[in-house]
């Protein structure tokens, strides 16, 4: 089987957000179990690994009423092919997203995914398209190119990541821009706008979220951002599939930037070590009190609101609390006000810094992540894999990755409604579980078992194209 992972950003080229970690751990998980899989992406102008790249040609792509330029190139990492489409004009700029002509960008990147197959000898029996970046590559498949032989039996698969963000601009920009006219523009019109993602909806074979919770909540108005309506017509090909960790990357035993090294088995000293390194680092007393981490964008829709409110409370009960993020700025003052009061119980980090992530994830003994709404999260999956227990709310893929430990087996603490009182409650039930050792260090032991890897979820992804293939 033959996959053409579209997306607009994949590890180790370029990332902004958990988008990229799927597009560079999925089609290495596909390609490990016989699958070809091959990624394409845009060539930014501060794309990573340039060195690796190898020009392969050249070609024109329709703009509305233009032609612009696009290069083709390509490289291997870990067994994947990546391709890269190359627009000075569009790509060579500091950073991914957030320019006043996204539209036209991503219109032009969607249209030469597939003008680029006239010039290479790879024809996908599946295009997967990730978010609205990608969202017109089904749209234009069907309008300009499904009559060709080449392009006929091309299946295409749609995966929302986020659907809070959707491609959502003016009618005008449809003809002049996307080059799509009067005639077909219902396609992509939704409520009054132009909105890529609703032509992706409509046209694609399948539709995917990155959970099988989140793939139940976006039916409900409260999550849907407007789409709630479109997407229960569509239900009957809409599926979700929790997303995966690279293993390889996080894994406490051999992770280059982290004071020790351990594993399920060799904990106890490992991550005593690295919970001294990260104490030592934020000016932290050391006096054997429970670090509660938490490395996230510090924005209301990722709960700061209830840590806001409880912060003090729960310093007041005897825990420590490690932060780093950048957001709101209302988030950060407040945090940095608490790191500054004695005696030293708050450390905290305004922007982002990798290796120090890392090193938290490694030296917390609890990681709290009480989202509003979560796709599907990564952050907990990688708590769990450097036995840092996740305290969450059971909101997409944190309730389809975490289960609360209070009521029997489980690698984590729970709480359902969106509240400080829940929030403090599951935070409460975490520390008290610490200072019981025996079952703490269990605790621990199966968290770090439990198996975030892309092996299963790739077996899941390979079922569906499976069926994609077969539809018609």
């Amino acid at each position: 089987m033959k996959i053409l992972y579209a997306s607009s950003e994949a590890n180790p080229f370029a990332k902004s957000g958990g988008l990229a970690d799927v597009a560079g751990a999925l089609p290495k998980a596909l390609v490990k179990d016989g699958v070809d899989c091959r990624v394409v992406m845009p060539l930014y102008g501060d794309l990573k690994m340039k060195d690796k790249l190898t020009y392969v040609t050249n070609f024109s792509v329709p703009v509305g009423w233009r032609s612009q330029y696009c290069g083709l190139f390509t490289a291997q990492v870990s067994g994947v092919t990546y391709y890269f489409l190359d627009n000075e004009y569009y790509f060579k700029r500091t950073g991914l997203y957030g320019f006043y002509d996204d539209g036209e960008r991503f219109a032009f990147f969607s249209r030469a995914i597939l003008e680029m197959l006239f010039h290479m000898d790879f024809v996908p029996d599946i295009i997967n398209c990730n978010d609205w970046q990608t969202a017109l590559v089904p749209v234009y498949l069907n309008l300009y190119y499904r009559h060709l032989d080449q392009f006929n039996r091309i299946k295409t698969v749609f995966t929302i990541h986020n659907i809070a963000y959707q491609g959502k601009y003016g009618l005008e920009i449809l003809e002049d821009t996307c080059g799509i006219g009067k005639r077909d523009q219902h396609i992509v019109e939704y409520d009054g706008c132009a909105n890529f993602m609703k032509g992706a909806i409509e046209l694609a074979d399948k539709v995917t979220t990155v959970s099988p919770t989140y793939a139940r909540e976006i039916l409900d108005p409260w999550f849907s951002y407007g789409l709630d309506a479109l997407l229960r017509s569509k239900q009957y090909k809409l599926c979700g599939i929790l997303n995966g960790i690279d293993t390889e990357v996080n894994n406490p035993a051999t992770d280059p930037v982290i004071a020790a090294h351990y594993t399920a088995d060799t904990f106890k000293t490992g991550k005593k070590v690295c919970k001294e390194d990260i104490q030592g680092q934020f000016g932290l007393q050391q006096d054997g009190s429970p670090v509660f981490g938490m490395v996230s964008r510090l924005v209301g829709m990722k709960g700061f609101d209830l840590v806001r409110s409880i912060a003090e409370g729960l310093i007041a009960e005897g825990i420590e609390l490690v932060v780093l993020g950048t957001g709101e700025s209302g988030y950060e003052a407040f945090f940095s006000d608490l790191a500054a009061r004695p005696p030293g119980r708050v450390g905290v980090y305004i922007g982002f810094n990798a290796k120090l992530a890392q090193q938290i994830y490694a030296g917390a003994d609890v990681f709290v992540m009480p989202s509003k709404s979560e796709p599907c999260g990564l952050a907990q999956m990688v708590a769990c894999r450097y036995g840092t227990i996740p305290v969450v709310r059971e909101t997409g893929g944190l309730r389809d990755s975490i289960q609360d430990s209070s009521m029997g087996r489980g690698n984590g603490f729970t709480f359902a409604g969106y509240s400080a009182h829940e929030l403090y409650d599951a935070c409460h039930r975490a520390k008290e579980a610490y200072w019981r050792p025996d079952d703490w260090q269990n605790l621990v032991k199966y968290a770090m078992s439990c198996d975030f890897g892309w092996d299963v979820s790739a077996k899941s992804y390979e079922g569906l194209y499976n069926e994609v293939v077969n539809l018609w």
